[in-house]
């Protein structure tokens, strides 16, 4: 029994310190006293984790040693200081009214090196820029250009040095492996201005390393997939070839990301949030038809409704798909059946009389309604609207003789529900079978597939 509990007592001797340690964030900020939140970030979304009150401006966390990553300390609502989780002690000090500048690292290799990347790129993009400008307007025969372009290769140098070399001496860290994927794309001086664009829209993404799944709980994906599309902003084109143009990055960003599935999705679900903020519709119906549905890639289940309802209508709402049958009343009641209308082919068209593309479509429909052969097509507007006098008067200004219905249930209505409706206007032109043969997106569209 001595013996046993011996052998109990060395085991529990040396499993102690193991079982008891705990990752430790001490932080003191100069100027601060209040609670201090703990986030885990995953992009631009952060997660929170946990919250503690200072003391003395003096700030105490325990860490969880298991996810590693990019974790971000909020308070004064606009205020944050990320660092790297690596599971080895932190601890910071700054003050609270200069958070990066003031900001010393007393222990954390890793993050000793991540605040030294985010100061070195600082740095090292506004310099390069201004050299770049000054290089691409100065005589070439003047010395003060050889020197501008010395001094630009010494900068290049000196960052490729951090880089490559000061941040990876273990280079399998978190740290480490962020640096390498973050770093910015370096343009040699040598390449003429009017092809440095080409040139980033080429190699910008020649570093990040889209198969480390683990960068997802760090900004580097977003951060990088924002920057990439910068090179193919131009605020001169009308905003359907700005769509084009943003197609063309959403290509070579997604195509890369399918290598590790993880990734693909993150940067997927990151696309599809910031392109609809900005009411990109074309480009997210391209990432939904050419990527989600194509790869029946599976979203975070917390993708809001609209664009669940987009990918729903994208993926039984094909060409060829027979559609759900309507019915619904007209200004006078009477109910009119889809099933029942009898025409070649009929635009069903979904739109809310305070929607100002509907505005702008109904018209424009009106005319080509009227002067059409006889039954070359019908029209089934159904209203989303739910103040009748409202939808009496639209129809009136803006609609046809056509089929003009409407619940008046707004977007709780049942043959919006059936179509997955998540936008107006909506339409999709079907034949005689009730099959979809277009789905028009614009007027000119409609006029393409009804000539």
């Amino acid at each position: 029994m001595k013996r046993k509990l011996i052998i109990i007592n060395g085991i529990l001797g040396l499993l102690l310190p193991i079982l008891s340690y705990s990752q430790k964030l001490e932080i003191t900020i100069n100027g601060y006293d209040a609670k201090l939140y703990i986030s885990q970030i995953a992009g631009e979304k952060t997660n929170l984790i946990d919250s503690v009150k200072g003391i003395n401006s003096n700030f105490i966390l325990t860490l969880s040693q298991n996810n590693y990553g990019l974790y971000r300390l909020s308070f004064n609502k606009n205020k944050w200081i990320d660092f790297i989780n690596d599971g080895k002690d932190i601890e910071l000090k700054t003050v609270a009214k200069d958070l990066l500048d003031s900001m010393k690292v007393i222990s954390s290799e890793s993050n000793k090196l991540f605040y030294q990347f985010i100061r070195l790129n600082k740095q090292y993009k506004n310099k390069t820029e201004l050299l770049q400008l000054i290089l691409a307007r100065y005589p070439k025969d003047d010395p003060y250009y050889e020197q501008t372009k010395q001094r630009l290769l010494e900068l290049q140098n000196g960052y490729t040095k951090f880089v490559n070399i000061t941040s990876q001496k273990e280079p399998d860290s978190f740290i480490a492996r962020y640096i390498r994927s973050a770093q910015l794309p370096i343009i040699d001086a040598a390449i003429p201005q009017d092809k440095q664009l080409d040139y980033l829209k080429a190699h910008a993404l020649d570093y990040l390393n889209f198969n480390d799944a683990s960068l997802i709980n760090s900004d580097v994906f977003t951060n990088k997939t924002i920057e990439y599309l910068t090179y193919y902003r131009n605020p001169q084109l009308p905003k359907e070839l700005l769509e084009k143009e943003f197609e063309k990055a959403v290509d070579k960003l997604l195509n890369k990301a399918k290598v590790n599935q993880l990734v693909y999705q993150h940067i997927t679900e990151y696309l599809i949030d910031g392109f609809k903020k900005f009411g990109f519709d074309q480009i997210l119906d391209y990432i939904v038809e050419n990527y989600v549905i194509k790869d029946d890639l599976c979203l975070d289940i917390k993708t809001e409704g609209m664009i669940q309802r987009r990918i729903q209508q994208a993926k039984q709402f094909k060409t060829g798909s027979e559609v759900p049958n309507i019915i619904l009343p007209d200004s006078s009641g009477k109910q009119i059946d889809l099933n029942k209308i009898d025409s070649e082919k009929i635009l069903i068209i979904f739109y809310v009389s305070w929607c100002p593309h509907c505005k702008e479509l109904m018209p424009k429909l009106k005319e080509m309604y009227k002067v059409q052969n006889k039954q070359q097509f019908e029209v089934l507007a159904i209203s989303l609207d739910t103040d009748r006098n409202e939808w009496i008067n639209f129809i009136k200004n803006n609609c046809a003789n056509w089929e003009n219905v409407s619940d008046l249930k707004g977007w709780d209505g049942t043959a919006l529900n059936n179509y997955f409706i998540y936008a107006t206007p909506t339409m999709f032109l079907v034949d005689k079978e009730r099959k979809i043969f277009g789905k028009p997106m614009t007027f000119d569209d409609v006029r393409k597939l009804l000539p």
